[in-house]
């Protein structure tokens, strides 16, 4: 296993949606592997193949304060159903961080509740009904599958300090990322 760079908010990989995993292979299971060092390494609590280069519809979790899945999981292929959020502005709660825009932390309303279904690591289909903390992780996640960062779906005030965020560290261009466990920008 491998702990693997994570790409930064400008990378085209971030901006597009990933294709679908056709191989259920050696290959995916070392990228799976590496993706969960990684998270460990960052530390962060999911991470999408596209923050680590890769255009592939596959997420990690790792997340032990829920009870609807098992602490450590992953979903490839997968398709989330959320109903809207609640209309109004973000909590305090609401707070996330991404390891594609490090060391920022901005408010955004989610859906308090997903259904997931995707395939595990053998291809076998599973379905998680997650609410809470652990529902938020699963839409961030799929939403790098999508093309979709945090911070794209984040409304004023959030968007303009994101906006600010990343022209002070000079992000949104191509060729920008982070080691985990070298560098010093945890999200």
């Amino acid at each position: 296993m491998a702990v693997l760079p994570i790409v930064i908010s400008g990378e085209p990989v971030l901006h597009r949606p990933a294709a679908p995993v056709t191989e259920f292979d050696a290959e995916l299971r070392t990228l799976v592997d590496d993706m969960f060092e990684t998270t460990v390494a960052a530390p962060g609590v999911g991470l999408a193949a596209p923050q680590v280069g890769v255009g592939k519809r596959v997420f990690v979790w790792i997340y032990d304060e829920q009870e609807e899945a098992a602490p450590r999981g992953v979903a490839i292929n997968p398709e989330l159903w959320i109903s809207p959020p609640e209309p109004g502005i973000p909590g305090e709660d609401e707070v996330e961080g991404c390891l594609s825009f490090p060391g920022e932390r901005f408010a955004l309303r989610r859906s308090p509740r997903a259904l997931l279904r995707a395939q595990d690591i053998d291809g076998k289909p599973f379905e998680i009904m997650a609410s809470g903390w652990f529902a938020r992780i699963l839409q961030h996640e799929y939403d790098h599958l999508s093309g979709l960062l945090y911070v794209d779906r984040l409304v004023h005030p959030e968007h303009r300090g994101a906006q600010k965020a990343q022209r002070k560290n000079g992000w949104g261009r191509p060729g920008l990322s982070w080691m985990p466990g070298v560098d010093d920008l945890e999200a």
